[in-house]
């Protein structure tokens, strides 16, 4: 293509520019009528993430508050068993509100803190990634030096150990324990900070709609 074809095909372009934008923005606003799968889907995945984070918490409350104290081995915070309490309860809490789409954006306020410190606390150390790699752009010394181990001890278990019975229900891999998990949950909360419950699925929708109807979303 010369340049002289180029230029006419742009210009052809950039004319109808303005109409492809209304018809693209018309194709996408047909899909409003649903746009509440998008919050109600944020909540079902996060609701089992800081129930088990929590009931998880309690269950093994003083194993846990030890390791949030101890400096040497763990993450060093003060008061370790208040704060396994609070942390607990707003995941448990949290959990349930998620579920049931009520208060939605102030309940996310203390779960975006708890991940912040999770990942400044516990995760950052390690980098980005969860589950240790070898290559890309978030692998570390850490992760490649994590495979090579991976590697190593794939290589025994293939030889002393029945591989195949082991990895039948999945490849075995090396936790690395980064923020991405934070991160993404994270995210997520912040996502569900502006957009809320959503229509129709949420518990906040309905009693907007009945106490606050001017402040209610559009059905």
């Amino acid at each position: 293509m010369n340049n002289t074809s180029f230029t006419s095909l742009m210009a052809v372009v950039i004319d109808k520019l303005p109409g492809i934008m209304q018809l693209s923005k018309r194709s996408c606003d047909t899909a409003k009528c649903v746009d509440f799968l998008a919050p109600l889907l944020l909540r079902l995945y996060l609701a089992p993430v800081f129930w088990m984070a929590g009931t998880k918490k309690f269950a093994n409350f003083s194993d846990t508050a030890e390791w949030f104290g101890n400096a040497e081995w763990g993450l060093g915070l003060p008061a370790p068993y208040v704060l396994v309490f609070l942390v607990a309860l707003f995941e448990i809490v949290g959990a349930l509100f998620l579920l049931l789409g009520f208060a939605i954006r102030p309940i996310t306020l203390p779960l975006m803190i708890i991940m912040v410190v999770a990942a400044i606390s516990a995760h950052i150390q390690n980098g980005w990634l969860a589950i240790a790699t070898g290559s890309g752009i978030f692998a570390t010394e850490r992760t490649i030096g994590a495979i090579e181990r991976l590697e190593r001890a794939k290589e025994i278990l293939q030889v002393q150990g029945d591989y195949q019975w082991l990895t039948e229900n999945g490849a075995l891999v090396i936790l690395n324990n980064g923020i991405e998990f934070a991160a993404t949950y994270f995210v997520m909360l912040l996502a569900l900070f502006f957009l809320g419950g959503g229509r129709f699925v949420s518990a906040d929708y309905w009693l907007a709609r009945k106490y606050l109807p001017e402040l209610a979303p559009r059905a």
